[in-house]
């Protein structure tokens, strides 16, 4: 979730555009067209393994809650092509998964399940790839004890990190360095609430009685 709409190429998401993007389908389309620029349904159901009737449907669906439009540039009678609207979507409304618990936990699960398929997809080539592009790659985790303030602090420093770099899209290409790739960067800041404390008095036979290790 973002703290504010400080970006012109974002949309924030309201009750009406979170429940469009409540479907895993919808957060892949509207992704690959971000990342690849304008597309048919045809080749983005190739592209995610689904029948291009899906696709079509899934798509109509988006451009009518704003998140993708047709590209009048493009194509013919024949071939109908879409594009993103935006480069980004940020949910910062706090009381938002209140008023849409569903839609928010099905928005939020589509995005994690994304997020875990490109890993893979990186983890699958990575044997491939030129050494020095491998040697970039990284995964870890760090475990802190923060209050919500320190956490929140550390969410913006690490945005304000990534903000320095070059955005990528699909024409950064023609701007950017000969030996530039696209590079994806994910960040996951995960409360992990302890239990709470059991009541006073002693423990039965095999209970443990402090925080269990993850």
């Amino acid at each position: 979730m973002a703290d504010t709409n400080d970006r012109p190429d974002s949309v924030v998401l309201d009750a009406r555009g979170l429940r469009a993007l409540a479907h895993p389908l919808r957060v892949q389309l509207v992704g690959t067209l971000r990342k690849y620029g304008p597309s048919t349904a045809t080749r983005l159901a190739e592209r995610l393994g689904v029948n291009s009737g899906t696709a079509s449907y899934h798509l109509r669906r988006l451009g009518a809650a704003g998140f993708v439009e047709e590209d009048t540039d493009r194509g013919n009678a024949r071939d109908r092509w879409w594009r993103a609207v935006h480069r980004m979507t940020e949910l910062n409304d706090a009381d938002l998964a209140d008023r849409e618990p569903e839609a928010t936990l099905t928005y939020l699960q589509s995005v994690a399940s994304a997020y875990t398929l490109r890993t893979q997809q990186t983890l699958n080539e990575l044997q491939t790839m030129p050494r020095a592009w491998r040697d970039t790659f990284d995964m870890s985790d760090w475990v802190l004890r923060l209050t919500p303030e320190e956490a929140l602090a550390l969410r913006g420093e690490l945005r304000a990190v990534v903000d320095r770099y070059r955005k990528d899209g699909p024409e950064a290409a023609a701007n950017a360095p000969e030996d530039a790739e696209r590079v994806t960067v994910v960040t996951h800041l995960l409360p992990e609430l302890d239990a709470p404390a059991p009541a006073d008095g002693p423990a039965e036979p095999g209970e443990t009685t402090g925080p269990q290790p993850s």
